[in-house]
């Protein structure tokens, strides 16, 4: 284990979006410095960190630069170039490590890690070309979805495949990506847990939300969610389980989906994640804190939540309530600076604390 960071070290974020600005946020708070490493002009995260690096990914010079001027670095998004990652592992201590980074960057290796841990996956199988994508239509179902392997993100990079569907043109579509076809799952309702492990192997998690999703795009997530006591307990500790296998540091997201049968990982995101924005208002120290120690060596804070929470993501046009919301005394507004309102854009969340003897569950 390394030695803890000092107040006044310098965090090094790799992506400059919305999370890299709450992360930088977070470390402000915890007496650091933060360095954003981000190629687009005027990034979220540009606003409130101490330094930036303006820089193309394949700048080797740009990186190596960067790492120097840090003691640690994270990341916001897990599609980061594995030449990148060569550099700056040369000269700073990447932080969660690159296992997690390989397994998540991959949707086919990242369910047969799952699968090795015992834990439930929705069927799937390796799609190269129509031949391929037929048999496993023939073997799940009609009903699936077809996603590329690497690089999808909210809805993107996938398509959901009907009875009519044509093989030949889905795969073209997909214009040569490898892809993963994934079978049919019956559930009544997806949540996920945002979990922390420090490098002492200290683990905790923060409690269950239920997430809604429109579009392929996170909308809501509410706490507390609905499970039983008993499926609270397998979410975290499967959970555990992901976080200890990858000797992770840091804050995770683990998307699940509630069925008869018992929760099944949808997918896992090795870093802060949207589903746990609740956090700044629900619990005393947040996922970005909540991380930031992690990377820094320091103990893990108390994620215990103090109140019921509805987090609604503002997207795109939702922008324009904003006059009514920061109205409403039980809203707490978080915006993230973006110039541009774009259809499907994040341009910020609200926590809306909600009294736990008036909410129905």
């Amino acid at each position: 284990m390394h030695k803890p960071l000092s107040t006044g070290a310098t965090i090094g974020i790799l992506g400059g979006g919305q999370l890299g600005r709450m992360l930088s946020v977070a470390a402000a708070r915890l007496g650091f410095r933060s360095h954003i490493f981000e190629p687009g002009i005027g990034c979220p995260a540009s606003h409130v960190a101490d330094q930036l690096t303006t820089a193309s990914y394949t700048d080797t010079d740009a990186l190596q630069r960067f790492a120097e001027t840090v003691d640690v670095i994270t990341y916001e998004f897990e599609n980061i170039p594995t030449s990148a990652l060569d550099v700056l592992e040369q000269v700073a201590t990447i932080r969660p490590g690159r296992e997690a980074l390989r397994i998540s960057q991959d949707r086919l290796t990242e369910k047969d890690f799952l699968n090795s841990l015992g834990l439930k996956t929705a069927p799937y199988a390796a799609i190269d070309d129509a031949p391929a994508l037929g048999a496993a239509l023939n073997a799940f179902g009609t009903a699936a979805i077809l996603k590329t392997r690497r690089f999808g993100y909210d809805g993107k990079g996938q398509v959901r495949l009907q009875p009519d569907s044509d093989p030949q043109a889905a795969v073209a579509d997909l214009a040569g990506q490898a892809a993963l076809l994934e079978g049919f799952v019956d559930f009544s309702h997806e949540v996920s847990v945002i979990g922390a492990r420090g490098a002492d192997g200290a683990v905790c998690c923060f409690d269950p939300g239920e997430n809604v999703h429109s579009n392929g795009i996170l909308r809501t997530t509410t706490l507390p969610a609905r499970l039983s006591a008993a499926q609270r307990m397998d979410a975290v500790l499967l959970t555990a389980n992901i976080l200890n296998a990858l000797d992770y540091v840091g804050v995770m997201g683990v998307e699940l989906f509630v069925t008869s049968e018992g929760l099944i990982v949808n997918e896992i995101a090795p870093r802060v994640h949207n589903s746990g924005h609740w956090t700044q208002n629900g619990c005393v120290v947040d996922q970005f804190e909540q991380h930031i120690r992690a990377i820094a060596d320091w103990p893990l804070g108390d994620g215990t939540r103090h109140c019921d929470v509805v987090m609604e993501n503002l997207i795109g046009d939702d922008m324009g309530r904003i006059g009514t919301i920061v109205k409403d005394p039980t809203s707490a507004v978080h915006l993230y600076g973006k110039a541009e309102i774009k259809p499907g854009r994040k341009m910020g969340h609200v926590n809306r604390i909600v009294p736990a003897q008036t909410r129905k569950v």
